[in-house]
């Protein structure tokens, strides 16, 4: 549709979209009207609207282009925000249209949606890890679909991956290394006892709020989401055997059928990551980084922080023991060992630390903007539409694929 040329034209497409109810819309020219300031351009409805918080940046940026459909996605769920996109899959700020609660829906590639063994085992997967409830695992509220698109609901999280904190802030202390670290080893317990593996444990799949809590992503369910394949080594006669190389158990390259201890072995390369600010075997290329998790050992954190205490450095060489009979056996094994480290008092994230809160957005705040934040950008859409490109076995792109707009 064509970008609207007026600001009247600008709010008939909002009324259109279902963004703006007329109720709202009256309300809004009659304030305009006392304060006899009307808006004179598209633009400048745009910007009285976001003003007002009728509408989020995101969606002002698309109607002003003239797109209308796909914020409404199947008539429970109102689109605000893009929020990212990658090789786990696009995901999207969303307000449940009668409940007002914020979740992040997070869309299943296409290439997955269309082959019907893995849309069953998804759906099945997806009712297991529903039931799971824990404050160290982001929870899952909803499983949908619209047409041939196929999502997750999730809980949203304010805050930011390890990833991007330490890509934002430097290297953890000892102790906030290990209180986040010990966090998550308490809900893969939790996971763990519900008979799951999560299979890519790594910092960016580990979220932090902004109190100080740490959530899993993705439990259970990482296999589903690969949308480009250069992260992972995939047998699709036999499923997948799942990983990011950075952070890939050395057993996970010659079977998928890997158990908790090769998450272990991952969240030790997790801490490894807090400590140091890079992955045990960064430096080297894809297929290397896979032959070097099975033969090779990282450099010693030891020798790269002082302040890090031997017997603590001994746990970290212990969680990523090349053979799993050498690891912790169990999350709960993990958290007791760890549990002596963590008797200091962790102060939150400060506002510094943390991405701008604008409101509330899945790693950003919840006014929605242009700036997608701190998960990877990708191209604008008038709504949720999947991309048609499937998985490949290339190493990632520079920059996601753009969804294709009506």
């Amino acid at each position: 549709m064509p970008a609207p040329t007026t600001a009247t034209a600008f709010l008939e497409l909002g009324a259109k979209s279902g963004l703006l109810e007329q109720s709202a819309i009256d309300a809004f020219c009659k304030d305009v009207q006392v304060a006899a300031s009307a808006p004179q351009t598209p633009k400048d409805m745009a910007d009285a609207l976001v003003g007002k918080g009728l509408l989020t940046g995101f969606q002002a940026d698309k109607l002003l282009s003239g797109r209308w459909r796909g914020f409404i996605i199947s008539g429970k769920y109102r689109l605000l925000d893009r929020l990212g996109a990658g090789g786990m899959g696009q995901v999207f700020l969303c307000e449940h249209v009668l409940m007002g609660r914020r979740v992040a829906l997070k869309v299943l590639p296409v290439a997955q949606a269309e082959d019907p063994a893995s849309l069953a085992r998804f759906y099945r997967e997806a009712r297991a890890v529903a039931r799971l409830d824990h404050p160290n695992i982001v929870r899952a509220h909803d499983i949908d679909r619209e047409d041939k698109l196929h999502f997750l609901v999730l809980e949203f999280i304010d805050g930011c991956n390890l990833h991007e904190f330490v890509k934002r802030n430097g290297t953890m202390t000892v102790p906030r290394a290990v209180s986040y670290i010990r966090q998550a080893a308490v809900g893969l317990d939790h996971a763990h006892q519900a008979g799951l593996v999560h299979r890519d444990i790594k910092p960016g799949n580990l979220l932090l709020d902004r109190q100080g809590s740490v959530k899993i992503l993705d439990m259970g369910l990482a296999r589903f989401f690969d949308d480009d394949g250069g992260a992972f080594v995939k047998q699709f006669e036999e499923g997948y055997v799942i990983g990011t190389a950075d952070y890939l158990a050395p057993e996970q390259t010659v079977d998928n059928r890997v158990d908790i201890r090769a998450d272990i072995y991952s969240l030790g390369g997790t801490l490894y990551y807090l400590l140091v600010g890079k992955s045990p075997f960064q430096d080297g290329s894809f297929h290397q980084k896979m032959i070097w998790h099975q033969v090779r050992q990282p450099k010693p954190v030891s020798c790269v922080r002082q302040d890090v205490p031997e017997k603590l450095a001994m746990m970290l060489c212990k969680m990523m023991a090349k053979e799993p009979s050498r690891r912790f056996q169990t999350p709960r094994e993990l958290v007791d060992a760890l549990t002596e480290f963590t008797s200091l008092a962790i102060a939150l994230p400060t506002p510094e630390e943390m991405p701008p809160a604008v409101g509330g957005t899945w790693g950003q705040g919840s006014t929605a903007t242009s700036n997608p934040g701190t998960l990877a950008p990708f191209g604008g859409c008038s709504g949720i539409v999947p991309s048609k490109k499937g998985p490949t076995m290339l190493p990632p792109p520079s920059s996601p694929r753009p969804l294709k707009a009506d």
